[in-house]
């Protein structure tokens, strides 16, 4: 299932929108005031869908949608005129008065993009080289005998570090390969 991060400068706001998407059985993980909470709930996320208000207590929606990693997709609330000139890009607006029932297509339409991404992610996956699959083991190897990670840990590591460095993963254990050799 496919979390949701709300994050209006109005609590009430916000949590009348969760209610209406737990209502309609889409999963809400955090509601919140700031932009900044919002990214320290997205960090512990892999993916997911921000539903925003136009200005947070802290930024505005395009100021947020640039520290979210890629793999969030960004839903804005607000009226026609904040965003006549154009939304930022990976951002899908919505016009107030909000009605349930757009708000439910577009975040199902969104939903739908992150699940093609995410099949695609995994059939990448499963057709690296064997050459590939080498480094990926080798990085992390090192990252559990060095860190003292599992296996698991060290390949959500390498995981997290790819997403947020907008890398795939081969390159991203090339890079921790490269770095932790030459601190030896």
């Amino acid at each position: 299932m496919i979390r949701m991060i709300i994050v209006f400068p109005k609590m009430e706001i916000g949590i009348n929108i969760r209610n209406i998407l737990n209502r309609n059985g889409m999963d809400v993980a955090e509601v919140c005031t700031t932009g900044a909470q919002a990214l320290q709930c997205a960090d512990i996320m892999e993916e997911g869908i921000v539903i925003s208000g136009y200005r947070m207590k802290d930024m505005i929606y395009a100021e947020l949608r640039e520290c979210l990693p890629d793999t969030f997709e960004m839903l804005l609330i607000a009226s026609p005129d904040k965003w006549s000139n154009g939304l930022a890009e990976g951002v899908v607006g919505l016009s107030m008065p909000l009605k349930v029932y757009d708000l439910l297509n577009s975040i199902e339409m969104m939903c739908q993009g992150i699940r093609r991404r995410r099949k695609k992610r995994r059939e990448a996956a499963k057709n690296r080289s064997p050459e590939q699959r080498a480094v990926i083991a080798e990085a992390k190897a090192l990252l559990m005998e060095r860190n003292h990670m599992t296996e698991d840990e060290a390949h959500r590591y390498l995981q997290k570090s790819s997403m947020d460095s907008g890398t795939n993963m081969l390159e991203t254990a090339q890079m921790v390969l490269t770095i932790m050799k030459e601190t030896v």
